[in-house]
């Protein structure tokens, strides 16, 4: 309370909203808000052990992060829900899963953003459930539970999706690597994913208030923010906020040169090109920053870099502790770093002097991400303030962007530039993807938003 009752006050944007819509469940209905805004006034402070004193004007950091990427899911405050004895139920739902096969009684959805029963799978759900009562007895029900265990399954990963740490599960936020403390998913996921893990289920939560990133930030009187990868979202940031897109030059000229893109077969080969690249640019005497795409892929590259005795530190959700002393030392001379989307945007690596003079520091990325702008915050790592340095593509036709967005017919293996083309293609297929996504949680926040003024009610 004490921060937010400054003149300036520098937070997480999560946090933010989760301290609105707490503010919101103090409040109440609209009634309520009026009483509480007179006795404000009558006590000249804030009403009802309020946090925040309205939304008047924001600036947002890594804006094209936080008002598109994180915009796919609404936020939803919960509090602890009442025993109800679904752990049975999700323990019957991921055990039918294990019986279904891909191809003939489910599929992956085109966009990979989960899976569809096909109308066999549909009959072998009803058959596996039959007799079990309760909620498999609705065909709507029993279909959602199964789809949701298929999800758990198969779509979510240990190390790329999750982490689990100290018994629990830790989901992993996609743009950023970093370990996303106390959130967990919706509808019965959470608990499916535990059950997997050989965890205790946690209790579900019971849902007391949610809003979209859209709806929240679109009620500030003033918004603006900064980006250094807006460029590619400028027409959904003037649709969804009215916020135009204004380009700023350089501090500096920028000297960040390219290599030819390479592309593998395998990702053993792909891993085999990483450590021999990454061995020779250290025989320099430069500093190297290799970006992978999941906790998993930093795992397995350093334990290549190992087999070959190349000394290398890890960033990633494990060793997230240590991301500063880390950070400090990426840019001494023959020193290796291997990361995640962590050392993406935000991070600033110093470079010693003799590491300028031999070239600057070497990014090598081993995967495109889900989002262009995502791979060039991290191309961005290099070449800053007039410093020089380098960019390399070491890409294998077993990715994950691949996997999910290659057409049957395409073959595995493309050269050089034309792999890397069809990387880019597939990215834009993933990108409008995700906007369609957040378009359609927009959408039903503002249809949710218009039953609640009819019925007189607040979020």
């Amino acid at each position: 309370r004490a921060a937010y009752a400054a003149s300036v006050t520098y937070c997480d944007n999560k946090i933010l909203v989760f301290d609105y819509l707490r503010d919101r469940l103090r409040l109440g209905a609209a009634q309520a808000r009026s009483d509480a805004c007179l006795r404000e006034l009558e006590q000249g402070g804030l009403a009802g052990g309020l946090l925040l004193r309205g939304l008047h004007f924001a600036i947002v950091d890594e804006a094209d992060s936080v008002l598109v990427d994180e915009a796919r899911t609404p936020l939803i405050l919960s509090g602890p829900g009442r025993p109800d004895g679904s752990e049975e139920i999700y323990r019957e739902a991921l055990g039918l899963a294990c019986a279904l096969r891909q191809g003939e009684d489910f599929l992956e959805a085109p966009d990979g953003a989960g899976f569809r029963l096909t109308p066999r799978g549909e009959w072998r759900v009803a058959q596996l459930s039959a007799g079990w009562g309760g909620v498999w007895a609705g065909v709507r029900r029993r279909h959602a539970l199964a789809t949701q265990a298929l999800t758990a399954l198969h779509r979510l990963r240990r190390d790329r999706d999750y982490l689990v740490a100290d018994g629990k599960v830790q989901i992993i936020d996609p743009h950023t690597g970093r370990v996303m403390a106390d959130r967990k998913w919706s509808q019965g996921l959470q608990q499916l994913v535990e059950l997997k893990e050989g965890l205790e289920p946690s209790r579900p939560g019971e849902t007391l208030a949610r809003i979209s990133y859209q709806r929240f930030f679109r009620r500030y009187h003033h918004l603006c923010g900064l980006s250094g990868t807006a460029r590619e979202v400028a027409g959904e940031l003037w649709r969804v906020y009215g916020l135009p897109v204004s380009r700023v030059p350089t501090h500096r000229p920028v000297r960040r040169s390219r290599s030819a893109p390479r592309l593998y077969a395998t990702a053993e080969a792909k891993w085999v090109a990483v450590a021999e690249e990454v061995a020779r640019l250290r025989a320099r005497g430069l500093a190297v920053l290799v970006g992978c795409d999941s906790v998993d892929a930093s795992q397995t590259l350093s334990g290549v870099l190992e087999a070959r005795g190349i000394p290398h530190q890890v960033l990633n959700a494990r060793q997230s502790a240590d991301e500063a002393a880390l950070v400090a030392a990426a840019g001494r001379p023959g020193q290796v770093t291997v990361t995640t989307q962590m050392a993406g945007r935000g991070t600033d690596i110093k470079l010693d002097p003799a590491v300028r003079e031999a070239g600057g520091l070497q990014v090598l990325l081993t995967a495109c991400q889900e989002a262009r702008r995502i791979d060039r915050q991290l191309e961005g790592r290099c070449a800053r303030q007039g410093d020089p340095g380098r960019v390399c593509y070491l890409l294998s036709a077993e990715d994950e962007l691949v996997r999910r967005w290659r057409p049957a017919w395409l073959p595995l293996h493309l050269p050089g530039h034309a792999g890397l083309a069809l990387m880019r293609l597939w990215q834009y297929r993933a990108e409008r993807a995700a906007a369609r996504q957040r378009h359609w949680v927009q959408r039903q926040d503002e249809q949710e938003e218009e039953l609640m003024a009819f019925a007189g009610v607040s979020e």
